[in-house]
């Protein structure tokens, strides 16, 4: 059966050339193109698709307002695509906190180095969002949340409203006892959402440094790094080469580059590279926590959480012959379980914890709860 996708962007040409790349697939079929927000989201509720793809700045209703709007009605997985600015990050950000799952650059030259590898990557990305269903929000009892030590940036809601969830919550996880020095997070596919989710529960007396590997264009990063930092009570910034790690401190890693870590003294200590052309993802999380095996060796926590591939499977081995602790996140609060289920097929993982709870068994871990 094939995966009936939806169209959305006031361009006609990039209606059809999006259409065509779908149709090129045989598992996939668009079933309808609308022309703005307002009309996507009266055929999303018409046609029901499995996915639907968006454009951000269209006439009539906006993509922001129309994700916000399906989430609302017929929540249902949805693609952005957006331009490589500044703006387009923070709008692109925006579409996520509205309930999109996943982003790509609009200018196909900019998603890869080929067009064929462009048509590919696009007919990925859907399929893997058509293949997950979207749960509705779920009433659960209020719980108080310390005020931030630090005003937030702007009143935006929590980056969950399309998450996958659970039935009910995992197991309460009990503390090893293990001490750590670092904690290494990587993430693609439906990242920044989850990120966001297990970061804001942090208090800003976290104990160690945060490493961050999110698959994100370089554009992106900076904004990304600046909502993260204005949400939570921990600081977070985009990692700059020569950064002495912190206590309390999230360093994301640049996109389209590369971020390790090195023993400096004490501490550590942040190392940005280009890396090389041939490399799939940058950042590349297996890059990062194999630098992290060498500086830290066992004194690391890492977390993979969702994402698409297997990126950060053998930098997690190498962690784990270390002595780290691997945990994974669970399939069935994952938008894509793709780079969890790489560690935890392979015996990598220790823990495969959902979501919801992965933030509180982190704190306990570190000996925080």
């Amino acid at each position: 059966m094939t995966i009936k996708v939806l169209v959305v962007d006031d361009s006609s040409f990039f209606r059809r050339r999006v259409s065509e790349i779908v149709n090129q697939d045989p598992e996939l079929e668009v079933i309808g193109a609308a022309v703005n927000g307002a009309e996507a989201v009266k055929m999303a509720q018409e046609l029901q698709p499995q996915v639907i793809t968006m454009d951000i700045e269209m006439p009539v209703m906006d993509g922001i307002t129309a994700v916000r709007e399906i989430m609302a009605k017929v929540p249902t997985p949805i693609l952005m695509f957006s331009s490589l600015t500044h703006d387009g990050a923070k709008a692109t950000l925006d579409a996520l906190d509205a309930g999109a799952l996943d982003f790509l650059p609009k200018r196909f030259e900019d998603i890869a180095t080929n067009k064929d590898e462009a048509i590919k990557l696009l007919q990925q990305r859907v399929k893997a969002l058509g293949r997950r269903r979207v749960y509705r929000p779920v009433s659960r009892p209020a719980v108080a949340v310390p005020e931030p030590t630090r005003p937030a940036l702007g009143t935006r809601p929590p980056l969950s409203q399309s998450l996958p969830r659970t039935a009910s919550p995992s197991a309460p996880i009990r503390a090893s006892g293990k001490s750590y020095k670092l904690l290494a997070i990587g993430t693609s596919t439906g990242g920044p959402v989850a990120l966001q989710k297990v970061l804001t529960q942090f208090p800003a007396n976290y104990p160690h440094p945060i490493l961050l590997i999110q698959h994100m264009p370089a554009a992106f990063t900076p904004a990304f790094a600046s909502r993260l930092n204005g949400l939570c009570r921990i600081s977070v910034k985009e990692a700059a080469n020569g950064d002495v790690l912190q206590p309390g401190c999230a360093y994301l890693a640049p996109g389209g580059m590369q971020m390790m870590v090195e023993k400096a003294g004490a501490t550590g200590r942040i190392k940005i590279v280009a890396g090389s052309a041939d490399m799939n993802y940058k950042p590349c999380v297996d890059i990062t926590f194999a630098s992290a095996s060498k500086a830290y060796g066992g004194d690391v926590l890492a977390v993979v959480l969702t994402g698409m591939g297997a990126d950060g499977r053998e930098g997690a081995r190498m962690l784990k012959s270390a002595g780290a602790t691997i945990w994974a996140q669970d399939e069935a609060s994952c938008v894509v379980y793709g780079m969890p289920q790489a560690v935890a097929a392979a015996g990598i993982a220790t823990q495969s914890i959902a979501l919801e709870s992965m933030a509180d068994a982190i704190l306990k871990e570190s000996g925080r709860v």
